[in-house]
């Protein structure tokens, strides 16, 4: 009679003894779980051991199962090796799970929103518990992402296994290349710092290129929710991020490794008669089961994968996060991410319609169709030296594109800005001003000028002294500054000091004192940068100025002052003795210029230089 009312678990126990009901109940368990596999099953997997039981219960969890049944459920031995597919589209399929993972995380302490993203992203580096460390992995992993899957779709043209019957396949790994860059470049916007709002605003900017008119225009605004990218495009950027972008993302993901498993994975080149495709027929002896081979490899490389991020991320790698965005002030030397540079060097070669829309949809269009007009049988190396030829021509033309998208490739940047940018910097993920990191108590109230570093430090004071004087002479010379034209030097530096509203009575320069050698550097490094510059900023010199603004709040201002040369193709003009060329006004009296700018530092601010 049975213990309860239908037949139970109490039972076997009082039939068979704990011990083997106990044992039934797991490997049942167990069998259910693995879709066919029991724990016997699973011991001889992993000792390499040929199955015992016949049919194989290794190949049924491909068949019943969830998770494998769109994986072979054994592979050709010459597939298992690094070569030919050296892992890449295992790497890219898990890197998808990788940065969904992560995503899911972070959006636990996100709101897209202006006024609030800044302020997330702060209380995930700082209060969220490993919370910077989860978005390392996350920015890290987004970038490997974009290069892993790069380098499959390189590897999948080199071994031509695009060739029939592949050639749908190939189509659908293209769309997955341009999802994963977009996907990457969606994601660039939500932290809203100046990094990323900039980038995206350089990437967003060429989609109005679009011809027509009309259409380019309508594609901006809906990109970026109106004429500037504010609320309503960090909100459409963040559902494309998270939403229509993954969806897409794990569609084609799905018919991607179904074509793949459809047609098998091409053998390598050599290993197949020209014309032929044994992929499918794979003879016993070639024969290497996903259970437990093909498995363990993948679970090794998923392993050292996170590993390399892991440490790359705790040691190597911080995620950008520059100050909050500013629509209003345009950073210096701003570019888009490293995977669109092409697309920006391509705009500086001309025409932004052609360069920017037109170009980068003919090479994208040529290698989706590429497969269908490359039609010869062989995949072999040596019977395909013209495709070969012409995708590394395609390759370097792309990397001298990416090359000249650098910031400061073909960009003129006056001198006197980039060095009140490498001054006043603010403080990013790799780098700082050089003024931000000097200690509070070193920013010592007073007027120094760079004069002070052209001589010895026993001559400091007499240089200082002569250059006070020399400020406050007549000067016959043009004073191009906010305040207009004054009679003298000093009187000039004071128009400029009152444009940035900070009145001062006298302008008379002091060294800087001796428990100040960190200001002492920033003096030095800015007369270093001026004199390397002489060709343009002749005659040149620069000024810092240090108020106490409040209790606790000091006002720095900065100050280059040259006079101007003439230029031609953005080269200074030379004389016949190879000097440059003063610029004069109308009188013949040269003009001197001057660069201004500002920053507050509070007594509790800390920056680190690196």
């Amino acid at each position: 009679m049975s213990v309860l009312p239908f037949p139970s678990f109490l039972d076997d126990v009082k039939e068979k003894g704990l011990k083997k009901a106990v044992f039934e109940l797991v490997d049942e368990s167990v069998e259910r779980l693995t879709a066919g596999m029991n724990i016997a099953d699973l011991r001889e997997a992993i000792r390499g051991e040929p199955a015992s039981r016949k049919p194989n219960p290794r190949l049924q969890p491909h068949a019943d199962g969830f998770w494998l049944h769109m994986r072979p459920s054994y592979f050709h031995a010459d597939m298992t090796g690094l070569y030919p597919t050296f892992r890449l589209g295992w790497l890219s399929t898990y890197l998808v799970f990788f940065e969904t993972i992560t995503g899911i995380l972070l959006m636990v302490w996100y709101t897209p929103s202006p006024e609030v993203a800044y302020a997330n992203m702060l209380n995930i580096l700082s209060n969220v518990p490993m919370g910077q460390f989860v978005r390392d992995l996350h920015r890290l992993g987004a970038e490997a992402m974009v290069l892993i899957v790069s380098l499959h779709m390189v590897r999948t043209y080199f071994t031509g296994s695009y060739k029939k019957p592949r050639q749908f396949t190939w189509f659908t790994g293209l769309i997955l290349l341009a999802i994963t860059g977009f996907l990457s470049f969606s994601g660039y916007l939500l932290p809203w710092d100046q990094l990323a709002l900039w980038a995206v605003t350089i990437g967003a900017s060429m989609i109005e290129a679009t011809p027509p008119q009309i259409v380019g225009d309508n594609l901006n605004l809906l990109v970026r929710g109106g004429p500037d990218i504010a609320a309503n495009g960090l909100l459409r950027f963040y559902l494309l991020h998270v939403l229509a972008l993954p969806a897409l993302l794990f569609v084609f993901t799905g018919v991607h490794y179904y074509k793949v498993i459809v047609h098998g994975h091409s053998l390598p080149p050599k290993k197949e008669n020209i014309g032929e495709d044994t992929a499918k027929r794979v003879p016993l002896d070639k024969r290497v089961y996903f259970i437990p081979d093909v498995l363990t490899s993948e679970i090794m490389w998923i392993a050292v994968t996170t590993l390399v991020l892991t440490v790359l991320c705790i040691w190597f790698y911080d995620a950008p996060l520059e100050h909050h965005a500013d629509p209003q002030v345009t950073p210096l030397g701003t570019t888009a991410p490293w995977y669109f540079l092409w697309i920006q060097g391509a705009l500086k070669l001309g025409d932004k319609v052609f360069w920017g829309i037109i170009f980068p949809g003919l090479i994208l269009g040529l290698l989706a169709v590429w497969p269908y007009l490359d039609v010869t049988p062989s995949r072999r190396y040596a019977h395909r030296r013209f495709a070969i030829s012409f995708f590394l021509g395609l390759i370097s033309f792309v990397t001298i594109l990416s090359y000249m998208g650098l910031a400061k490739f073909g960009v003129a940047t006056s001198p006197d800005s980039e060095i009140m940018h490498e001054l006043t910097f603010p403080p990013a993920h790799s780098h700082v001003g050089k003024l931000l990191p000097v200690p509070y108590e070193q920013l010592v109230t007073g007027m120094y000028t760079t004069r002070q570093s052209e001589g010895d430090d026993a001559d400091v004071s007499s240089i200082v002294n002569a250059f006070n004087e020399e400020l406050n002479l007549a000067y016959s010379g043009t004073i191009v500054s906010p305040g207009g034209t004054a009679a003298t030097l000093g009187a000039g530096i004071q128009d400029v000091l009152s444009s940035q509203h900070l009145e001062v009575s006298s302008i008379n320069f002091r060294s800087v004192p001796s428990d100040a050698p960190e200001l002492k550097k920033v003096l030095d490094f800015m007369a270093e940068e001026i004199h390397h510059n002489d060709d343009y900023l002749v005659n040149g010199w620069g000024a810092i100025v240090i108020s106490q603004n409040q209790s606790n709040l000091k006002r720095v201002d900065l100050i280059i002052s040259w006079d101007e040369v003439e230029l031609e193709n953005g080269q200074p003009v030379l004389d016949a003795n190879g000097q440059p060329v003063i610029a004069t006004d109308a009188d013949g009296n040269p003009i001197r210029r001057f660069n201004t700018s500002h920053v507050f530092i509070h007594e509790d601010a800390l920056y680190f230089s690196h």
